[in-house]
C-alpha cells in the first residue's frame, strides 16, 4: 500500500495546505472562511493533512492502476507489475485515498469539498490523458497543484505563493520529463503549448488576486517585499540541487525520479520561507516543525518498505 500510494513523496502536498491554513490565520488582511476561523488550529491542520495525503495518494495509485499494462510492457518495477500489489489492492487504494481526501476537505466547508472533487476529476484526466501529451500535462498538473492549495481557504487574497508553487510544479515535471528521458519526449510544439498554458494560467491567477484585493494590490502592504527573500533562496537551492544531481548521475530515469521526489517535497520550504519572511514567526516555527516531523516520518516509512522488499540478513 505504501508503494502504491507513494505517501513518502506526498508531504509537499500537505505542506502547501498547511501554509495556506497558517497564512490565513496569521495575516490580518486575509479573508478567512468561517469554517477555517471557527475551529482549533490542530483540527484545521489535521484536515489539511488528510486532504493532502489523500489527493496525492489518489493520483499515485490511479497512475499505477491505469498504467499496469504499459508498465508490464516496459518492464518497470511498479508494485502491480512486480507482484507486490494486486489489482484489487490498487482499486481499494484509489477509492480509499479519495474518500480520505473528501473527508479531510469537510473540515473547510462545502466549497472545499466541491473543489476537492473537481481536482480529483482533473487528476483522473491527467493520468488517463495528460501525461501522454507532455505540453498539456505540464499545464494541467501545475493547475492541479495551484488548485489544491486553495482547498483550506478558497478566498485567500495573497496568491503570489500559489503562483510560485504552480510554476515550480510545471518546471519539476518538465525537468523530470527531459532530463529523465521519459517517453514521449518534449517537442517544440509541446514546449510552446506549455509556456502558453502557463502564461494564461498565471494571468487568470493574478486576475483573481486583483479581484480580491480590496484596498490592497497584488502585493498587500501588510506583507513586506523582503518576505520573498527566503522563498527565492529556496528556488536557488533547488536549482543547485538539480545541477549537482545532473552532474553526478547524468541524465536518465534515475535523475528524473530524484527530481520528481524532491521536487514534490520542496514547496514546504517555500511555505516556511513566506511565513518567516513576512514576520509570522510563530506560524513559521509551527510550519518548520511540522515539515521536519513529516519528512522524518516519510523517511522512516520509505526505509520501512525498503526493508520489507529486501530484509536484512546475515551471511555465514
Amino acid at each position: 500500500m505504501l508503494k502504491l500510494t507513494r505517501v513518502t513523496s506526498g508531504f509537499g502536498a500537505v505542506g502547501n495546505l498547511w501554509f495556506i491554513i497558517l497564512w490565513s490565520r496569521s495575516a490580518e488582511a486575509e479573508h478567512v472562511t468561517p469554517a477555517l476561523h471557527n475551529q482549533p488550529l490542530w483540527s484545521a491542520l489535521l484536515g489539511g493533512m488528510l486532504t493532502g495525503i489523500g489527493l496525492y495518494a489518489f493520483g499515485a495509485a490511479l497512475n499505477d492502476l491505469l498504467d499496469h499494462h504499459r508498465d508490464r510492457a516496459l518492464g518497470t518495477n511498479r508494485p502491480i507489475v512486480d507482484g507486490s500489489a494486486s489489482l484489487e489492492l490498487a482499486v481499494c487504494a484509489v477509492a480509499g485515498s479519495l474518500v480520505l481526501a473528501i473527508l479531510g476537505s469537510t473540515f473547510f466547508g462545502t466549497g472545499a469539498v466541491l473543489l476537492t472533487l473537481l481536482l480529483a476529476v482533473a487528476i483522473l484526466i491527467f493520468n488517463a490523458l495528460g501525461k501522454y501529451v507532455p505540453g498539456f500535462g505540464l499545464v494541467l498538473l501545475s493547475v492541479i497543484y495551484a488548485g489544491h492549495m486553495l482547498i483550506p481557504n478558497i478566498w485567500v487574497r495573497f496568491l503570489i505563493p500559489v503562483l510560485l508553487v504552480m510554476t515550480h510544479a510545471m518546471l519539476v515535471l518538465a525537468l523530470a520529463q527531459t532530463l529523465g528521458r521519459k517517453s514521449p519526449p518534449m517537442s517544440r510544439r509541446a514546449w510552446a503549448f506549455a509556456i502558453s498554458g502557463w502564461t494564461f494560467s498565471a494571468f487568470i491567477l493574478l486576475l483573481l488576486a486583483w479581484s480580491r484585493r480590496g484596498n490592497e494590490g497584488l502585493w498587500p502592504s501588510t506583507v513586506p517585499l523582503s518576505a520573498s527573500v527566503y522563498p527565492l533562496i529556496a528556488v536557488v537551492l533547488f536549482i543547485a540541487f538539480v545541477l549537482r544531481r545532473t552532474k553526478r548521475h547524468g541524465t536518465g530515469p534515475k535523475l528524473g525520479e530524484r527530481i520528481s521526489r524532491y521536487g514534490a517535497i520542496w514547496p514546504s520550504f517555500y511555505g516556511f520561507g513566506w511565513l518567516l519572511g513576512a514576520g509570522y514567526t510563530r506560524s513559521a516555527i509551527v510550519m518548520g516543525s511540522l515539515t521536519l516531523i513529516g519528512l522524518l516520518v516519510m523517511t522512516v516509512l520509505r526505509e520501512l518498505y525498503a526493508l520489507i522488499d529486501e530484509p536484512v540478513g546475515y551471511r555465514f
